[in-house]
C-alpha cells in the first residue's frame, strides 16, 4: 500500500471515529486564542457568493459552513458538499434535513478524484486540504472547473514559520491533527496549495492567522466579467 493510500485509509478511520462528536468539538476552538467560527466566516466571505451562485465544499465534514453557504447564496443557490468519509455525510445529511434545505447536493469521494462540476462559482476547503498527500492537484483541478471569475478559498492549518518542530506538533495535536504528524510537517502541505494558487489562479490573497499557525488564501479564476463585477 502506498503512504498516499496508508493516509486515505487514517483518514477514514479517524474521521468515522469523529463524526458523532465532531461538531461539539469543533465548538471547543470557539476561543479568543482560535476563533474558529469567525474565520469560517471570512473564508466565506473572500467567495464574494451572490444569490443564485453554485459552490462546492471540498471536505465538507459534518456540513458546519453549510450555514453561511446557504445565507450567502440562498435558495436558488446550489451547495455541493464532497467528503471522504460515509460516517461525516450521514451527519451533514442529518443537517440538511434538519434545516430543510433543498438545494444541497452531498458527494463521497476522495476530493483529489472527484469531477468538479464545470463552470462552479466557488470552491471552498476549510481545516481539512493540508491533510489530502495531493493538495496541490485538488488546487489545479478546481480552478479548472471554475467559471470566469469564480472563487477558491482555502482556510487551514500550518505551521509556523519560526517554531521548533516539537513545540509545533504539540499545538498541532492539541487541535486534533489526523494526519501523522511527522509527515504532515515534512511534506508542509500548505506550501503546495500557495504554489498551486500561484499557478492555477490570479489575484491570489494569502493570510496568515493565529501567529502563523493557521492560513486563509484564496484566488481567482482569471478573465471574464464576474471577477470585474465583483470588485
Amino acid at each position: 500500500m502506498s503512504q498516499v493510500d496508508r493516509t486515505r485509509e487514517r483518514l477514514i478511520e479517524t474521521y468515522r471515529r469523529r463524526a458523532a462528536h465532531y461538531d461539539v468539538v469543533s465548538r471547543l476552538y470557539l476561543t479568543p486564542g482560535y476563533p474558529q467560527g469567525s474565520q469560517r466566516r471570512r473564508a466565506v466571505e473572500e467567495l464574494r457568493l451572490r444569490p443564485g451562485d453554485t459552490v462546492v465544499e471540498v471536505a465538507c465534514g459534518t456540513g458546519l459552513n453549510f450555514p453561511l453557504l446557504e445565507d450567502a447564496v440562498g435558495p436558488r443557490g446550489r451547495i455541493v458538499g464532497v467528503d471522504l468519509t460515509d460516517a461525516m455525510l450521514d451527519r451533514a445529511r442529518r443537517r440538511v434535513r434538519s434545516h430543510g434545505w433543498r438545494n444541497v447536493a452531498l458527494v463521497q469521494a476522495d476530493a483529489v478524484d472527484f469531477r468538479f462540476p464545470e463552470g462552479v462559482d466557488a470552491i471552498l476547503s476549510t481545516y481539512a486540504l493540508t491533510q489530502v498527500p495531493e493538495c496541490g492537484a485538488v488546487i489545479a483541478h478546481g480552478a479548472a472547473a471554475l467559471a470566469e471569475g469564480g472563487r477558491w478559498g482555502v482556510l487551514d492549518l500550518k505551521a509556523p514559520d519560526r517554531t521548533p518542530a516539537w513545540l509545533t506538533r504539540l499545538g498541532v495535536a492539541a487541535v486534533g491533527r489526523s494526519a501523522a504528524l511527522d509527515e504532515w510537517i515534512g511534506r508542509r502541505p500548505w506550501e503546495a496549495i500557495r504554489a498551486a494558487m500561484g499557478e492555477e489562479l490570479v489575484d491570489v490573497s494569502w493570510s496568515e492567522l493565529c501567529f502563523g499557525s493557521a492560513f486563509l488564501a484564496a484566488g481567482t479564476r482569471g478573465g471574464g466579467e464576474r471577477f470585474g463585477a465583483r470588485r
